[in-house]
């Protein structure tokens, strides 16, 4: 499955519009990641336990969007764009949603 942000795929012709497909995931923080996190943030640096829990995410969010776009016999999903989002009490969740086009393209 060819995933794209960009409007078309270079040397193919998109031969049929399929529709919007989604994807998303809603992860938990844990509250030792929050504490090293908020350590990290007072004395810098990067917070790898974070940057790992964006990063299934961003993986979950993408896995589910080609599969919908695979249900509905698409060659590729173009236009993609990834938002990133905390929710819950105190924006204790990470939400990140995948959404793009799903098409069929020429041989």
């Amino acid at each position: 499955m060819i995933q794209t942000t960009t409007p078309s795929v270079d040397g193919r012709t998109i031969t049929e519009y399929l529709g919007v497909v989604t994807g998303e995931a809603i992860l938990g923080a844990n509250i030792v990641r929050d504490l090293f996190a908020g350590i990290r943030d007072i004395v810098g640096g990067r917070s790898a336990a974070y940057e790992e829990e964006l990063r299934k995410a961003r993986e979950i969010a993408m896995a589910e969007l080609a599969a919908e776009a695979s249900d509905r016999g698409a060659d590729a999903v173009v236009g993609i764009d990834l938002d990133y989002e905390t929710v819950g009490q105190g924006g204790s969740m990470l939400m990140v949603t995948a959404s793009g086009t799903a098409v069929r393209l020429s041989a």
